[in-house]
Formats: structure tokens, C-alpha cells, sequence
């Protein structure tokens, strides 16, 4: 399983997410551009020593993502169970199916979108699942980094890959 985050605003989110990698061994797919300087102070201080411990692939943009998902671009992405593309899960808002209803693949990749505006319709389009945290009536969202450790945690309970866990 990994984590993608698309397009980060805020560097403490971001390095909170990649510390969340590191500590729960999963890898982060870092999609640029960022609405930061990588590596800048408050992402540093978020992040602490755990920075270096994280498994971190940066993707110069959507697109090159993707070509990486899919196998496309000589990377190798470890096509996943069965040799099939690791499927793309978007963790939105406006999600269709609560994260705690949800069956997780151990070759997932959450995605979380933006803080400012989530991700375009050419994004969404490509997932292949939308969830969302179910939240008390008139609340709008959860902080991008809490989401998406719930989300992550419920897929690598349910997959057996909770660190020092068998699969």
C-alpha cells in the first residue's frame, strides 16, 4: 500500500503525511508541483528526523505520475496482485463510500488532494474509488493529514500490513 499526496499546500501536512509514511512503512508518492520549497523550514520542523526514514518518490506532475502507475515510464512500479495496475483511491469530501466500508488491496494508493481545492475532475476521473470519512451533519472536513491516517489505517488493518505484520 501507499500514499500519494497530490499537490501539497502546506508543508507541516505534507511532512506530517510523510512522517505517518516512515513510522507506518509505507511509501509516499509526492506529486508536484508543491505549494512550497521542498525541504523548507516549517516541513522540516513538521517532519522532524523522520524525513529521512521515508520511502519518497517525487513526480513532476500528474502526468508523470501516472505513467508510473500504470508501468509506463521504464520506473517499474511494482505492478501489483496478478501483475494489474495498482488501483488509484481518492480520498475526497465528496467521496461515495465511507473509508470504514471500503475493501482495501495491498497494492492500493490513497490519494490525498490539495488542502486549497482538492483535485481537478481530470484526477478524480482516473480514480478508481472515491471515499470519505463520515463526519457529524455541517462539518466540511477533517485537516488532509488526520483523514488520510484513518483511511490508511483501516487499509493496512484490513491487508494484514500494519508494520511487523505478515501480509
Amino acid at each position: 500500500m501507499r500514499l500519494a499526496l497530490y499537490q501539497p499546500d502546506i508543508p507541516q501536512n505534507a511532512a506530517a503525511l510523510m512522517r505517518l509514511g516512515a513510522c507506518l512503512g509505507v511509501a509516499v508518492e509526492l506529486i508536484e508541483p508543491c505549494g512550497f520549497v521542498f525541504g523548507e523550514r516549517r516541513f522540516r520542523r513538521a517532519g522532524m528526523d523522520y524525513l529521512e526514514a521515508v520511502e519518497l518518490t517525487r513526480h513532476a506532475s500528474w502526468d508523470a505520475f501516472e505513467a508510473w502507475r500504470r508501468g509506463g515510464n521504464g520506473e517499474g512500479q511494482g505492478q501489483g496482485e496478478g501483475g494489474a495496475t495498482p488501483r488509484l483511491i481518492l480520498l475526497t469530501t465528496t467521496g461515495d463510500t465511507p473509508y470504514c466500508d471500503f475493501t482495501f488491496r495491498s497494492n492500493d494508493i490513497l490519494l490525498a488532494g490539495r488542502e486549497s481545492a482538492g483535485v481537478p475532475d481530470e484526477v478524480r476521473e482516473a480514480a478508481d474509488a472515491t471515499l470519505r470519512v463520515p463526519m457529524v451533519a455541517g462539518m466540511r472536513s477533517l485537516n488532509v493529514a488526520l483523514a488520510a491516517a484513518m483511511a490508511l489505517g483501516e487499509g493496512l488493518r484490513q491487508t494484514g500490513q500494519f508494520a511487523g505484520e505478515a501480509p
